[in-house]
């Protein structure tokens, strides 16, 4: 059975929500028979590599595919010079009505899709929303194919052991807290204040805690700043030839716990299930915070109703810390 995933988000975080879903699909359906479509680049061949999901890309040739209607008269012929004549399940993971329409001309047998309230699917069906919850995805292509497809979680044992072999040696004791607080994608303020997160840094100094910091090597003028002010904050990737999304996830099982603002780490963390303490601002907290049991959700939307996460206090961090 041939199938294809089309995601058309951009960020890393986007794709590693997508790791339990392949990893359920695969199991039932083979590891070979997985191939992967996104208007931007495939994280899973670069990025996000080793954490060895193994996805094969359907290349196109078409930049951002979906989002430009002329790509309607294009998909037809998506497959003419593949091996592949016609897929058997074509997964859409996005809902823009015109994507949604510009991927279903691609050849295929069914058709899953959230899109106007999954009128475009297949076969008509009772099917679940899906909005913040993409496990009910597996439900509902469950009804779609009438087939059991058990939900498998991503285990991070499929990272290779010299990456947490590197985190024990850059975090060798114990009583680590993390912190990540740079946004990758500038385009929504996610971002809390530098000062009020070295201000609890120090308190959690204070109660024998060591604060580890998950900033790139390029942020040097960051570093710096933080360096001057906190004298016992680790940066475990300045001490490291190691470098990438699998290194902070062996990272994160080192640490006691994790505070971060909505960004790619804060998936990269998730990924290894340790407490989290999570800040959410603009973005959809239901939608975007790791899925795990023990986590600790403070979206200003909820809490102060505002939209601006800098009306979270850092005393809201501390009564959770």
């Amino acid at each position: 059975m041939k199938i294809l995933i089309y995601n058309s988000g951009g960020g890393l975080g986007d794709s590693i929500q997508l790791f339990d879903i392949i990893t359920s699909l695969k199991k039932k359906f083979g590891e070979k028979n997985l191939y992967y479509l996104s208007a931007h680049e495939n994280h899973f061949k670069k990025a996000l590599k080793d954490y060895n999901i193994h996805l094969e890309s359907l290349e196109t040739n078409i930049k951002y595919f979906g989002f430009r209607l002329k790509h309607y008269f294009y998909s037809k012929n998506i497959l003419k010079n593949t091996i592949i004549k016609k897929f058997d399940l074509i997964i859409d993971l996005q809902s823009k009505l015109r994507n949604s329409l510009i991927l279903k001309k691609i050849p295929h047998k069914s058709f899953y899709s959230s899109t106007l309230n999954f009128k475009l699917c297949s076969v008509k069906k009772n099917y679940d929303s899906s909005k913040n919850d993409l496990k009910k995805i597996i439900f509902n292509l469950e009804k779609l194919l009438d087939v059991k497809i058990p939900f498998i979680k991503y285990n991070i044992n499929s990272i290779d052991k010299l990456y947490f072999n590197e985190a024990k040696k850059l975090l060798p004791k114990n009583n680590y807290i993390g912190f990540s607080i740079t946004q990758g994608n500038e385009y929504r303020k996610k971002s809390w204040s530098l000062n009020r997160f070295i201000n609890i840094a120090k308190k959690i100094s204070d109660n024998g805690k060591q604060p580890v910091f998950f900033i790139e090597k390029k942020n040097k003028e960051l570093i710096n700043d933080i360096k001057k002010k906190i004298n016992n904050g680790i940066f475990p990737e300045l001490a490291s030839s190691f470098s990438g999304p699998p290194l902070i996830t062996a990272l994160a099982t080192r640490l006691d716990k994790v505070i971060s603002i909505d960004n790619g780490i804060m998936h990269m963390v998730g990924l290894a299930n340790i407490p989290m303490i999570v800040l959410f601002g603009p973005t959809n907290s239901f939608k975007f915070a790791p899925k795990i049991k023990n986590i600790n959700i403070l979206d200003s939307k909820l809490i102060y109703n505002s939209d601006d996460i800098l009306r979270i206090k850092e005393e809201d961090i501390l009564k959770l810390v």
